[in-house]
Order: structure tokens, then C-alpha cells, then sequence
């Protein structure tokens, strides 16, 4: 007992000696393979923030990554989809609808709209106000749900704010309809220290078939729930470099893809069947990935830059958030869980499920921060090769 004790001191030494470094010198040590948790940051503290970054705004004309070549590059068809894509998303965004009109006619989607029934927005509350970087994540999320599986719905989901609290409450009410069978949360914040209580609303409830995709982050190693929840399909990032006739070149990880070990979950079976290195009886994150590098970020369009500190026009966006509507729209497509995924990659069939990615990293910490053949910290499993897992 006194050894655990004496253990438990020398913990809370390193963890304050380490925070006083940063804070003096501005540079991060390199993590520790399991990250030491702020006992004192709860649920009551967290904020949803979604990892977007804008490579490029208010463009005339598209130019960032488009449906046709994403499609290509991870084996999915062009056309499909059914049930309902629910985006989880915190403020309003006013003119999604018209935007996601010009997205469609800009790359011959099928029109998705609240009129035919494709399109429905829910606002947690009637006093929801706008957010201008929401905003742009909402349009992105939206617009590319719908460009992967055209032929399902989405439903748009807008918290009241990006409070834990809000952010859950939305969830609550995308879980609670039966048309839902994915769940798309373009975002994340630091674990809290009572995190496992609130690991339930990330569950299937009036349809046991829906599935959680959450973004894995974009501050490089480092690990952000929702995605840390053994519940959840954690999403990393990767790098996509096209020729200049715009076909694959290659596939790598971002360096700004969140991953690591969590502080608090537990492994899950589905990992421990698949037996993870280095993850200490922990959760291991990401599970999978998607293209996040802004430099070979995705088109979207956005109108609402008048009263929002925007502009109006055509961005390129990267960030993890794109990969987590993206792979909802995957499930949409095919077949997706936790365990087949893991199941799926230790198939001998696995290449024709995930792209490994191999090279790349999102850190200085060695082992945790490299890209690796069948399973790493930064790209999980790998970026997805067809829609049937």
C-alpha cells in the first residue's frame, strides 16, 4: 500500500514538473505511452472543438480534392447509400441547405433537400445562434456525407452550444430515431477523469445497428474523447498525394493526426483479440483513417461569411472531422463495426479492406508516433479500401 501510494505522489510530481516546463519553455516533452490524466478536468469542464483547418477560402471556383477522386482512391462506388447519416454538430448553420445545393450541382449529386426529404435540420433549441468556424465544419460535413452516399439522409443535428452537455443531448437525440444507422462527431476534446460515465450515450439505442465515427484530432500525438470511447470508430488522418491528372500517387499519415493511448478506457475485446503492441491494457487510438491534410483538403462551399467574419465561396478543408461524416457515409454504403473492422485486418484477406499506411508520423515520441504496418498510433488500422467490412 505504501508503495502505491509513494507511486501515486511521484506521478502527480512528474505530471506538475512537466506542465511548469511547458508553460516556462513552450515545448512539449514527448508523451509517455500512457498519458498522465488532470484528476481534476471533468465532464463539467469539456467543450467539443472540431479539428478543421482551412487550407484555402473564398475561392470563385472549386479546387480543393473532389468526390470522383476520394471515391477512386478508397474503392467506393459512386453512387448509394440508405438509412440515415446523423451529424452532430454544435451552433447553426443558416444556409446549409443552399449550400449544399451549389456542392451538388457543382459535381452532379442528386439534389438533397428538406423538400424531398433527404435533407433534415434539428436544432436542439430555437435559440441556437451562429458560429462562424461551425458553420464551415457544418458545410463540410454535410456536403461530403452526402457526396459518399447520395442516396441516404442526413440529418443535421445543431447543439445549442459545444458544451459537453449540448453536444451529448444532440447525441441523445439522433439515438433515440430508428432511421439513424450512423453518427458522425466532427469533434473532441482533452478526456476528463469521469469519462467513462458518459461513454453510454455512445451507444445504439432505438436502432441497435447505428455506429459511432468520431474525428481523432488534429493536434498531432495526443488523444481526444469521444474518439477514445470503446464504443466509438476513432478516425485518424492521413495524406493523400495525386498526379497531376489527379489520380493516387500515394497514401501517408498526417502529421497532425490525433492518436495514442487513453488514460482511462480500458482495452476493448475487439483490440485485445487483435492484440495491439505497446497499448499497456489501454485503449488504442485511432481506429482507422481517412485523408485530413489540409494540402490535400476537400471542396466545400460556404455562403454564410457575411455576418460570420468569413467569406463566401469555395474552400479547401482538411482536418480528422472529414474523415468522421465520410466513414458514417461508408456505413451508410455497406457493413461497419468495431469488431469487424479489427477482424477484417487480421484477415489474410486484409488488403482488400484497408490501405496500410507505413510511412509518416504525427510526433517525436518513437514508437507511438510512427506509421507502421497492420496497426499504429496515428493511422489506426489503415484508410478503407471498400464499404463491406
Amino acid at each position: 500500500m505504501k508503495n502505491k501510494k509513494i507511486h501515486a505522489v511521484s506521478v502527480a510530481l512528474i505530471a506538475a514538473a512537466s506542465a511548469v516546463f511547458v508553460f516556462l519553455t513552450g515545448v512539449l516533452l514527448p508523451r509517455a505511452p500512457v498519458p498522465v490524466a488532470r484528476a481534476a478536468y471533468r465532464f463539467v469542464n469539456y467543450e467539443g472543438k472540431p479539428p478543421i483547418h482551412i487550407y484555402r477560402s473564398a475561392q470563385k471556383s472549386s479546387s480543393g480534392v473532389t468526390p470522383a477522386q476520394i471515391k477512386k482512391a478508397y474503392g467506393l462506388p459512386a453512387t448509394g447509400g440508405t438509412g440515415t447519416i446523423a451529424i452532430i454538430d454544435a451552433y447553426d448553420d443558416p444556409s446549409i441547405e443552399s449550400d449544399l445545393a451549389v456542392f451538388d450541382k457543382q459535381y452532379g449529386l442528386p439534389a438533397c433537400t428538406v423538400k424531398n426529404g433527404c435533407l433534415e435540420k434539428h436544432m436542439m433549441s430555437a435559440t441556437t445562434t451562429k458560429n462562424g468556424g461551425w458553420a464551415v465544419e457544418i458545410s463540410l460535413d454535410v456536403e461530403w456525407a452526402h457526396a459518399i452516399a447520395p442516396n441516404a439522409k442526413i440529418l443535421l443535428v445543431e447543439a445549442k452550444t459545444q458544451s459537453g452537455a449540448n453536444l451529448l443531448a444532440a447525441v441523445d437525440y439522433a439515438t433515440g430515431r430508428k432511421d439513424v444507422t450512423a453518427v458522425s462527431m466532427s469533434w473532441g476534446g482533452e478526456e476528463f477523469s469521469d469519462q467513462l460515465s458518459y461513454d453510454a450515450h455512445l451507444m445504439p439505442k432505438a436502432n441497435p445497428g447505428t455506429i459511432f465515427f468520431a474525428a481523432s484530432g488534429d493536434d498531432g500525438t495526443g488523444v481526444s474523447w469521444p474518439a477514445s470511447s470503446p464504443n466509438v470508430i476513432g478516425v485518424g488522418g492521413t495524406s493523400l498525394t495525386f498526379s497531376s491528372k489527379g489520380a493516387l500517387v500515394s497514401e501517408t499519415a498526417w502529421s497532425g493526426s490525433g492518436g495514442g493511448v487513453s488514460a482511462y478506457e480500458k482495452q476493448p475485446a475487439y483490440q485485445k483479440a487483435y492484440s495491439i503492441p505497446k497499448a499497456g491494457g489501454m485503449r488504442a487510438i485511432p481506429d482507422v483513417a481517412y485523408d485530413a491534410d489540409p494540402s490535400s483538403g476537400f471542396s466545400v462551399y460556404y455562403s454564410g461569411g457575411k455576418t460570420s467574419g468569413t467569406v463566401n465561396g469555395w474552400y479547401v478543408v482538411g482536418g480528422t472531422s472529414a474523415g468522421a461524416p465520410q466513414w458514417a457515409a461508408i456505413r451508410a454504403l455497406g457493413t461497419v463495426t468495431l469488431a469487424k473492422l479489427y477482424a477484417d485486418k487480421a484477415a489474410s484477406s486484409t488488403l482488400s479492406y484497408f490501405r496500410d499506411i507505413t510511412s509518416g508520423s504525427n510526433g517525436t515520441c518513437k514508437y507511438y508516433c510512427a506509421a507502421r504496418a497492420r496497426y499504429d498510433y496515428v493511422t489506426g488500422l489503415g484508410s478503407p479500401q471498400t464499404v463491406k467490412f
